[in-house]
């Protein structure tokens, strides 16, 4: 290839083809041949021009002036597509153009679609490995009752699936493996603010400190004697 053709075709620029259409075009309902009509569209108005005639859309493609003419009236129809009205500075005249705004929308709609589903699917995969779990500790199936009650954690309190893991295993540490236990201590750290594992920790660690700190000075020093005892349990329906 000469140098002069090399330099010329890297004054012509870059063109981007945005990824967002590409991937999300089937699910906004759109076929390859309106997706390429509109990545070509995006590309005269990205050169500044931004109302091509179909006679100029189609000197670049396979497509007649009257196919060209047809597919903007297709996508204009199916809402991806729109010609608004430019006023002119002096205000002697008014412009058209072209607007992939309706686009974007729709893909921006698309995308807020696809992360609630894979929200609800997180969700439910995280229910069942709740379901399964609570059944391990218990070492028995949940009662219709207890499936309900953690329903409610999940669906109705929107408490996150850590926390009632955590508030499980803090039943678990106090000896007191039940429901009413666990709801106790999901409600006071909701009650609280407390939003990550990591808080309920420290929240956890600060009351049984205090627990710990209440203690007599005899039994301080007898703590101090076994340095393997650890802080008490914080008992959570004890407040």
């Amino acid at each position: 290839m000469k140098k002069e053709h090399m330099i010329h075709i890297l004054n012509e620029g870059h063109f981007s083809v945005p990824r967002l259409l590409l991937t999300y075009y089937a699910r906004i309902g759109l076929h390859e041949e309106d997706t390429f009509f509109l990545i070509k569209l995006h590309s005269f108005i990205e050169k500044g021009n931004s109302f091509p005639t179909p006679e100029e859309l189609a000197s670049t493609m396979t497509y007649s002036p009257q196919a060209c003419l047809d597919k903007i009236q297709q996508l204009m129809q199916k809402g991806v597509l729109t010609i608004e009205e430019h006023r002119n500075e002096d205000k002697n005249y008014y412009s058209e153009a072209y607007s992939l705004l309706p686009l974007w929308d729709r893909i921006f709609v698309a995308i807020e679609q696809e992360e609630a589903e894979k929200s609800a699917a997180k969700n439910v995969e995280n229910e069942e490995s709740l379901y399964t779990l609570f059944e391990r500790e218990f070492a028995r199936p949940l009662s219709p009752i207890e499936c309900e009650t953690l329903a409610m954690w999940i669906d109705g309190d929107k408490h996150d699936a850590e926390l009632i893991k955590a508030a499980l295993k803090e039943s678990v540490l106090a000896s007191k493996l039940n429901f009413r236990y666990i709801d106790r201590i999901l409600f006071e750290w909701k009650r609280n603010g407390i939003k990550t594992v990591d808080q309920a920790r420290s929240y956890g660690e600060k009351f049984r400190r205090h627990q710990y700190d209440k203690k007599t000075p005899a039994s301080k020093s007898d703590s101090k004697n076994d340095p393997g005892q650890s802080a008490p349990i914080y008992n959570w329906l004890g407040r």
